[in-house]
């Protein structure tokens, strides 16, 4: 997991293929507006944003997930966020095991750790995160990069 400013992505570009566009497509659209909730192509099915306008749940409503196919790259535009985090190899399955169509699968153990993502932040989540996002209260407006591992 990565946490840190939209300003200081340049530094994380070069790591992955497909952060350059990504990260791009953030600067541009940081602010969130005339983006509709839902998928919005960036460069096919190397690199989509997933935004979405929802009401954070609590850490208690807030499950762990991971994704095989993708990194996640979720940037806060306005709320407060909450995101858990645990390492998925610690992780216990749910019973409903990974849905592939929708490169999810989630997770009945607590998170370890629980981090605010605040408006202008970023955090990477890699296969091997395993997060709880909406963990947060209230409004929440996101914007979630997602790149071909």
């Amino acid at each position: 997991m990565i946490l840190d400013r939209l300003e200081n992505a340049a530094r994380y570009e070069a790591m992955y293929p497909g952060f350059r566009v990504a990260f791009e497509y953030l600067r541009k659209h940081h602010e969130g507006g005339g983006l509709e909730p839902g998928r919005h192509e960036v460069d096919g099915v190397r690199v989509y944003a997933s935004v979405g306008k929802d009401e954070g749940r609590g850490r208690d409503g807030a499950r762990l997930e991971a994704h095989r196919k993708y990194i996640d790259i979720q940037y806060v535009v306005s709320g407060h966020e909450v995101i858990g985090w645990r390492h998925l190899g610690e992780c216990m399955e749910t019973g409903q095991g990974y849905d592939a169509d929708r490169d999810i699968e989630f997770f009945s153990a607590p998170a370890d750790v629980w981090v605010p993502v605040h408006p202008g932040l970023f955090a990477i989540f890699f296969p091997e995160d395993a997060h709880a996002p909406l963990a947060g209260h209230g409004h929440l407006h996101k914007i979630v990069m997602k790149v071909a591992v």
